[in-house]
Protein backbone atom coordinates (compact mmCIF):
# COMPACT_ATOMS: atom_id res chain seq x y z
CA UNK A 1 0.00 0.00 0.00
CA UNK A 2 3.01 2.19 -0.30
CA UNK A 3 2.30 5.35 -1.57
CA UNK A 4 -1.83 5.15 -1.25
CA UNK A 5 -3.28 7.20 1.30
CA UNK A 6 -6.90 5.53 2.39
CA UNK A 7 -7.97 8.40 5.16
CA UNK A 8 -10.39 7.03 7.72
CA UNK A 9 -10.33 10.24 9.86
CA UNK A 10 -13.65 10.86 11.57
CA UNK A 11 -14.84 7.41 11.53
CA UNK A 12 -15.62 5.58 14.37
CA UNK A 13 -14.64 1.53 14.03
CA UNK A 14 -15.05 -1.64 15.37
CA UNK A 15 -13.05 -4.68 15.36
CA UNK A 16 -13.77 -7.96 16.53
CA UNK A 17 -11.20 -10.62 16.46
CA UNK A 18 -8.17 -7.72 17.07
CA UNK A 19 -5.93 -9.03 20.01
CA UNK A 20 -4.09 -11.19 17.48
CA UNK A 21 -3.14 -11.71 13.37
CA UNK A 22 -5.63 -10.42 10.87
CA UNK A 23 -7.99 -8.46 13.46
CA UNK A 24 -5.22 -7.22 14.97
CA UNK A 25 -3.60 -5.73 11.76
CA UNK A 26 -6.61 -4.34 10.97
CA UNK A 27 -7.28 -2.06 13.91
CA UNK A 28 -3.35 -0.59 13.45
CA UNK A 29 -4.15 -0.41 9.58
CA UNK A 30 -7.48 1.55 10.67
CA UNK A 31 -6.05 3.98 13.79
CA UNK A 32 -2.96 4.91 11.12
CA UNK A 33 -5.71 5.91 8.37
CA UNK A 34 -7.43 7.99 11.66
CA UNK A 35 -9.86 6.18 12.47
CA UNK A 36 -11.44 6.09 16.34
CA UNK A 37 -11.94 2.29 17.59
CA UNK A 38 -12.67 -0.45 19.84
CA UNK A 39 -10.62 -3.44 19.62
CA UNK A 40 -13.10 -6.49 20.90
CA UNK A 41 -11.51 -10.07 21.12
CA UNK A 42 -11.44 -13.05 24.27
CA UNK A 43 -7.87 -12.33 25.26
CA UNK A 44 -6.66 -9.05 25.46
CA UNK A 45 -4.50 -7.29 22.73
CA UNK A 46 -1.15 -8.47 22.32
CA UNK A 47 -0.55 -4.10 21.13
CA UNK A 48 -3.49 -1.55 20.92
CA UNK A 49 -3.30 1.38 18.59
CA UNK A 50 -2.85 4.54 20.04
CA UNK A 51 -6.04 5.98 21.32
CA UNK A 52 -7.86 2.57 20.51
CA UNK A 53 -9.52 1.10 23.53
CA UNK A 54 -10.20 -2.63 24.39
CA UNK A 55 -12.61 -4.93 25.51
CA UNK A 56 -12.53 -8.90 26.06
CA UNK A 57 -15.82 -10.46 24.55
CA UNK A 58 -16.49 -13.77 23.75
CA UNK A 59 -18.34 -13.77 20.44
CA UNK A 60 -19.81 -17.04 21.34
CA UNK A 61 -22.01 -15.50 24.41
CA UNK A 62 -24.82 -13.35 23.28
CA UNK A 63 -25.02 -11.35 26.18
CA UNK A 64 -21.45 -10.43 26.08
CA UNK A 65 -21.50 -8.73 22.09
CA UNK A 66 -24.72 -6.70 22.94
CA UNK A 67 -23.29 -5.72 25.93
CA UNK A 68 -19.38 -4.64 23.95
CA UNK A 69 -21.25 -3.40 20.83
CA UNK A 70 -23.71 -0.93 23.23
CA UNK A 71 -20.65 0.25 25.67
CA UNK A 72 -18.15 0.47 22.00
CA UNK A 73 -20.93 3.20 20.29
CA UNK A 74 -21.28 5.09 23.77
CA UNK A 75 -17.08 5.16 24.03
CA UNK A 76 -17.00 6.68 20.94
CA UNK A 77 -19.67 9.40 20.78
CA UNK A 78 -23.35 6.96 20.20
CA UNK A 79 -22.42 5.82 16.71
CA UNK A 80 -19.94 3.44 14.83
CA UNK A 81 -18.97 4.34 11.24
CA UNK A 82 -17.52 0.78 10.43
CA UNK A 83 -17.40 -2.39 11.66
CA UNK A 84 -15.15 -5.27 10.83
CA UNK A 85 -15.77 -8.73 12.47
CA UNK A 86 -12.95 -10.84 12.43
CA UNK A 87 -13.23 -13.16 15.49
CA UNK A 88 -12.60 -16.63 13.74
CA UNK A 89 -11.28 -20.31 14.94
CA UNK A 90 -9.34 -22.91 12.24
CA UNK A 91 -9.82 -26.36 14.15
CA UNK A 92 -7.38 -29.35 13.64
CA UNK A 93 -7.44 -31.49 10.61
CA UNK A 94 -10.33 -33.65 10.85
CA UNK A 95 -11.14 -36.29 7.84
CA UNK A 96 -14.48 -36.34 7.46
CA UNK A 97 -15.14 -39.80 9.17
CA UNK A 98 -13.43 -38.34 12.49
CA UNK A 99 -15.74 -35.26 12.87
CA UNK A 100 -16.02 -34.37 16.29
CA UNK A 101 -19.56 -32.59 16.10
CA UNK A 102 -19.25 -31.22 19.40
CA UNK A 103 -15.75 -29.54 17.74
CA UNK A 104 -17.83 -28.38 14.96
CA UNK A 105 -20.75 -27.09 16.97
CA UNK A 106 -17.69 -24.59 18.66
CA UNK A 107 -16.23 -23.57 15.30
CA UNK A 108 -20.27 -22.83 13.96
CA UNK A 109 -20.45 -20.56 17.33
CA UNK A 110 -17.79 -18.69 17.40
CA UNK A 111 -17.19 -18.25 12.82
CA UNK A 112 -21.18 -17.93 12.35
CA UNK A 113 -22.93 -17.48 15.11
CA UNK A 114 -20.66 -14.71 16.95
CA UNK A 115 -20.67 -12.79 13.31
CA UNK A 116 -24.40 -13.39 13.09
CA UNK A 117 -24.80 -11.73 17.11
CA UNK A 118 -21.96 -9.43 16.04
CA UNK A 119 -24.18 -7.95 13.19
CA UNK A 120 -27.30 -8.28 15.05
CA UNK A 121 -25.91 -5.58 18.17
CA UNK A 122 -23.54 -3.27 15.45
CA UNK A 123 -26.09 -2.94 12.88
CA UNK A 124 -28.44 -0.31 14.58
CA UNK A 125 -25.31 1.16 15.67
CA UNK A 126 -23.71 1.79 12.17
CA UNK A 127 -24.73 5.36 11.14
CA UNK A 128 -26.58 4.92 7.32
CA UNK A 129 -23.97 5.54 5.09
CA UNK A 130 -21.00 3.04 7.25
CA UNK A 131 -19.57 -0.11 6.25
CA UNK A 132 -19.06 -3.64 7.22
CA UNK A 133 -16.74 -6.10 6.37
CA UNK A 134 -16.86 -9.56 7.66
CA UNK A 135 -13.11 -11.86 7.14
CA UNK A 136 -14.09 -14.94 5.78
CA UNK A 137 -11.99 -17.33 3.76
CA UNK A 138 -10.90 -18.06 0.28
CA UNK A 139 -13.12 -21.33 2.46
CA UNK A 140 -15.96 -19.54 1.81
CA UNK A 141 -16.29 -20.17 -2.19
CA UNK A 142 -13.98 -23.87 -2.41
CA UNK A 143 -13.46 -26.85 -0.66
CA UNK A 144 -10.65 -28.26 1.76
CA UNK A 145 -9.55 -31.45 2.80
CA UNK A 146 -9.99 -32.66 6.63
CA UNK A 147 -11.46 -29.26 7.21
CA UNK A 148 -15.37 -29.49 6.58
CA UNK A 149 -16.14 -27.74 9.77
CA UNK A 150 -14.17 -24.39 8.85
CA UNK A 151 -15.15 -24.52 5.17
CA UNK A 152 -18.95 -25.01 5.92
CA UNK A 153 -18.65 -21.71 8.43
CA UNK A 154 -16.90 -19.59 6.03
CA UNK A 155 -19.57 -20.73 3.26
CA UNK A 156 -22.10 -19.45 5.87
CA UNK A 157 -20.20 -16.63 6.48
CA UNK A 158 -20.75 -15.56 3.01
CA UNK A 159 -24.41 -16.13 2.96
CA UNK A 160 -24.29 -13.76 6.16
CA UNK A 161 -22.84 -11.46 4.21
CA UNK A 162 -24.91 -11.49 1.28
CA UNK A 163 -27.66 -11.09 3.21
CA UNK A 164 -26.67 -8.16 5.54
CA UNK A 165 -26.27 -6.09 2.58
CA UNK A 166 -29.64 -6.68 1.30
CA UNK A 167 -31.17 -5.68 4.92
CA UNK A 168 -29.26 -2.86 5.43
CA UNK A 169 -28.68 -1.54 1.87
CA UNK A 170 -31.17 1.19 1.85
CA UNK A 171 -29.62 2.55 5.30
CA UNK A 172 -26.46 3.04 2.60
CA UNK A 173 -24.17 0.71 4.43
CA UNK A 174 -22.21 -1.55 2.62
CA UNK A 175 -21.52 -5.13 3.72
CA UNK A 176 -18.74 -7.17 1.98
CA UNK A 177 -16.30 -9.93 3.07
CA UNK A 178 -12.70 -10.84 2.77
CA UNK A 179 -11.41 -14.20 1.46
CA UNK A 180 -7.78 -14.63 2.98
CA UNK A 181 -5.36 -17.32 1.17
CA UNK A 182 -3.08 -18.76 3.50
CA UNK A 183 -1.88 -15.78 6.27
CA UNK A 184 1.70 -16.82 8.13
CA UNK A 185 0.38 -16.15 11.12
CA UNK A 186 1.21 -17.32 14.72
CA UNK A 187 -1.72 -19.17 14.43
CA UNK A 188 -1.47 -20.85 11.02
CA UNK A 189 2.39 -21.80 11.86
CA UNK A 190 1.18 -23.37 14.92
CA UNK A 191 -1.33 -25.30 12.93
CA UNK A 192 1.43 -26.49 10.25
CA UNK A 193 3.86 -27.64 12.96
CA UNK A 194 1.32 -29.74 14.76
CA UNK A 195 0.41 -31.28 11.65
CA UNK A 196 3.99 -31.81 10.78
CA UNK A 197 4.36 -33.46 14.17
CA UNK A 198 1.15 -35.84 13.22
CA UNK A 199 3.53 -36.44 9.63
CA UNK A 200 2.70 -33.65 7.83
CA UNK A 201 5.27 -31.63 5.78
CA UNK A 202 7.46 -29.12 8.31
CA UNK A 203 6.89 -25.53 8.22
CA UNK A 204 9.03 -24.02 5.89
CA UNK A 205 8.52 -26.86 3.17
CA UNK A 206 4.03 -25.96 3.72
CA UNK A 207 4.74 -22.17 3.41
CA UNK A 208 7.14 -22.74 0.31
CA UNK A 209 4.88 -24.50 -1.08
CA UNK A 210 1.81 -22.82 -0.52
CA UNK A 211 3.49 -19.94 -1.78
CA UNK A 212 4.66 -21.75 -4.90
CA UNK A 213 0.97 -22.38 -6.16
CA UNK A 214 0.50 -18.64 -6.25
CA UNK A 215 0.55 -16.38 -9.12
CA UNK A 216 2.58 -13.91 -7.09
CA UNK A 217 5.06 -16.51 -6.06
CA UNK A 218 4.52 -15.58 -1.97
CA UNK A 219 1.43 -16.08 0.45
CA UNK A 220 -0.60 -12.92 1.20
CA UNK A 221 0.49 -11.31 4.17
CA UNK A 222 -1.74 -9.77 7.46
CA UNK A 223 -1.20 -6.01 6.05
CA UNK A 224 -2.24 -7.17 2.49
CA UNK A 225 -5.55 -8.51 4.31
CA UNK A 226 -5.82 -4.81 6.12
CA UNK A 227 -5.27 -3.34 3.28
CA UNK A 228 -8.10 -4.85 1.23
CA UNK A 229 -10.16 -4.21 4.44
CA UNK A 230 -9.59 -0.64 4.57
CA UNK A 231 -10.13 -0.23 0.98
CA UNK A 232 -13.66 -1.92 1.31
CA UNK A 233 -14.63 0.59 4.50
CA UNK A 234 -13.37 3.89 2.66
CA UNK A 235 -15.10 5.83 0.10
CA UNK A 236 -13.43 4.53 -2.73
CA UNK A 237 -15.45 1.32 -2.46
CA UNK A 238 -19.13 3.60 -2.11
CA UNK A 239 -20.55 1.41 -4.75
CA UNK A 240 -19.28 -2.05 -3.96
CA UNK A 241 -21.27 -4.30 -1.16
CA UNK A 242 -22.20 -8.22 -0.95
CA UNK A 243 -19.22 -9.19 -2.71
CA UNK A 244 -16.37 -11.30 -2.04
CA UNK A 245 -13.18 -9.69 -2.07
CA UNK A 246 -10.22 -12.67 -2.43
CA UNK A 247 -6.42 -11.98 -1.05
CA UNK A 248 -4.75 -14.91 -1.77
CA UNK A 249 -1.76 -13.89 -3.83
CA UNK A 250 -3.49 -14.97 -7.00
CA UNK A 251 -4.23 -18.84 -6.10
CA UNK A 252 -5.81 -20.41 -9.22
Amino acid sequence: MSGISISLRGRRALVTGAATGIGAAIAARFAVAGAQGVSVDVAPPISLPTGWRAMTTDVRREDEVAQACGEAARQLGGKLDVLVAAAGIVPPWRHLNELDLDEWDEVFAVNVRGIAATLKYASPLIADGGAIVAIASLNAWRGDPHLASYVSSKHAVLGIVRSAAIDLGRRGIRVNAVGPGPIATGALRSRIERRARAGGPPLDDALAAAAAQTSLGRIATTDDVAGATLFLVSDLAAGITGQLLPVDGGLP
